[in-house]
């Protein structure tokens, strides 16, 4: 049986959860989200808590057990609490605002990137280096952050670039053979 599966998702005061017809439907102070139902897989409540279990040990079923568990815990959490990835821009010049709805990043390009912030997701600026994006789904608040990383990965030389808080660089020495600067 999944180690992860068989684990009873527990729901956070003023969540509402309903179970529908291939889907789990979550409703909180957040926002709603709704999750996936493999068939094969019975949801029930016990006393506050959300419960998933399979109907035969297939390795199909098997597979998706921990991980509809998983996307049940994570929409639970998010529709409750919230999700939020911090973000760290580390170089000289290199800096973000937040203009509406838009992300303007100096990055070291000839033009500053404008990133679009998508409506379900808030993107706060707390410094001109530190970007917070928060929102209710993890996977998209993973995933903005993400896209936003990668305008300008880390450079494992010079360490400069945009990097997730907490993030550690192996710092890469310079070829031997080089001459000059």
């Amino acid at each position: 049986m999944s180690r992860v599966g068989k684990q009873p998702v527990v729901i956070p005061a003023g969540v509402k959860v309903d179970i529908l017809p291939g889907k789990l439907a979550f409703s909180g102070p957040k926002g709603k989200l709704d999750t996936p139902l493999q068939p094969g897989i019975a949801a029930r409540l016990e006393e506050g808590r959300l419960v998933l279990s399979r109907e035969n040990d297939s390795p199909t079923l098997r597979a998706v057990h921990g991980l509809l568990r998983s996307l049940a815990h994570n929409a639970a959490v998010g529709v409750s609490a919230g999700f939020s990835k911090q973000l760290e821009i580390v170089g000289v010049g290199y800096r973000a605002k937040l203009e509406k709805d838009k992300l303007e990043l100096s990055l070291g390009y000839s033009k500053p990137v404008v990133y679009p912030v998508p409506p379900d997701v808030e993107i706060v600026v707390e410094k001109p280096t530190v970007i917070v994006v928060k929102g209710i789904d993890r996977q998209r608040v993973g995933q903005v952050a993400q896209e936003i990383k990668n305008f300008r990965r880390p450079d494992p030389y010079k360490q400069k670039g945009v990097r997730h808080a907490g993030e550690r660089l192996i710092k890469k020495e310079r070829k031997a053979g080089v001459s000059g600067a």
